[in-house]
C-alpha cells in the first residue's frame, strides 16, 4: 500500500471510530508498528489527528491540556449533573465509608445523600464543609490547596488516603475513553484520583456525555477500572457493560 493511500485510511478509520490503537491499525493495514507510529506522527504535524499514547483520536473530539475553574464548570450541563449526582447518591448505604472527590457534578451528590450512618472523605474543602453542614461524618485530606478546582492535592494529601480503605468511591472527570481510560489536565488532581481509586472496593465516574470520547493530557485511571454513569451514552458508549445512563425521561 502507498504511503499516500495507507494515511487516507488511517484518516478514514479515526474519523469514522473517533480513537484508534496502533494495535489495531497493524492489524487493518497489515504494516509495521514502526511505520504506523511515523505516519500518526506525521497525521498529529499536519494537525489531522491528535496522536495520545498507544493510538490516535479524531481532531474534532475533544482533547484538552487546560481545566477551567470551577465557576464556568459548574454551569455547565447542570441538569444533566444534577440527574447522574441525584443516581449517584441513591447508592450510598448506611454502612458506606465513602471517598468524594472534587468536582462540580460530585457536589451536587450531597444534598441527595440520605444516609447518615455513612461516613465520608473527601479533598474538597467545599464538599467538607456542605457535609458537615447536614450533620454527616466528614474527614478532609490535608494538603495543598488548589484554586482552579477547590481540591486538595499534594505528597501530603496521598499519604492520607494511604491509610483508608474505601467501601465507595465517587469521581469527577474531564474525558472518559475505551482507549485512553479517565482522564484530567493536571498531574496532581490525576495523582490523587488514581491514589483513591486504587482504596475503593467500587468506583463511580460521574460524566455527563460531553465528557464521552474526550481526552485529556494525564490518565488516572482505566476504562474498565470504574463503573461510569451518565445521562446519555453517547455513539461508541452504548449498551457497555461499564456504562450506566441514568435520569433519562
Amino acid at each position: 500500500m502507498l504511503t499516500e493511500e495507507r494515511l487516507k485510511r488511517i484518516l478514514s478509520i479515526v474519523n469514522e471510530t473517533g480513537s484508534v490503537t496502533i494495535t489495531d491499525l497493524v492489524k487493518e493495514l497489515s504494516t509495521s508498528e514502526s511505520t504506523i507510529r511515523r505516519d500518526l506522527a506525521y497525521l498529529d504535524r499536519r494537525r489531522d489527528l491528535v496522536k495520545v499514547r498507544g493510538g490516535a483520536v479524531a481532531i474534532s473530539r475533544s482533547y484538552g491540556t487546560r481545566d477551567d475553574d470551577v465557576l464556568s464548570r459548574k454551569s455547565r450541563s447542570i441538569e444533566a449533573k444534577r440527574r447522574i449526582a441525584i443516581y449517584a447518591a441513591s447508592l450510598i448505604g448506611d454502612e458506606d465509608f465513602v471517598f468524594i472527590d472534587a468536582g462540580t457534578t460530585t457536589e451536587l451528590m450531597i444534598p441527595h445523600i440520605s444516609n447518615h450512618r455513612a461516613k465520608f472523605v473527601t479533598n474538597s474543602l467545599s464538599h467538607a464543609m456542605k457535609l458537615a453542614e447536614l450533620d454527616f461524618t466528614v474527614y478532609i485530606l490535608g494538603g495543598e490547596f488548589k484554586n482552579t478546582t477547590e481540591a486538595i492535592v499534594g505528597e501530603e494529601a496521598i499519604a492520607s488516603l494511604s491509610k483508608y480503605n474505601f467501601t465507595k468511591g465517587f469521581f469527577g472527570t474531564n474525558g472518559v475513553h475505551k482507549e485512553m481510560g479517565f482522564t484530567t489536565p493536571e498531574v496532581r488532581e490525576s495523582l490523587i484520583k488514581r491514589t483513591a481509586m486504587s482504596r475503593c472496593q467500587r468506583c463511580y465516574i460521574l460524566a455527563d456525555h460531553t465528557k464521552l470520547g474526550s481526552v485529556y493530557s494525564v490518565t488516572f485511571g482505566d476504562y474498565l477500572s470504574a463503573e461510569v454513569l451518565t445521562d446519555s451514552a453517547t455513539d461508541g458508549f452504548k449498551d457497555e457493560a461499564t456504562i450506566t445512563e441514568v435520569g433519562k425521561s
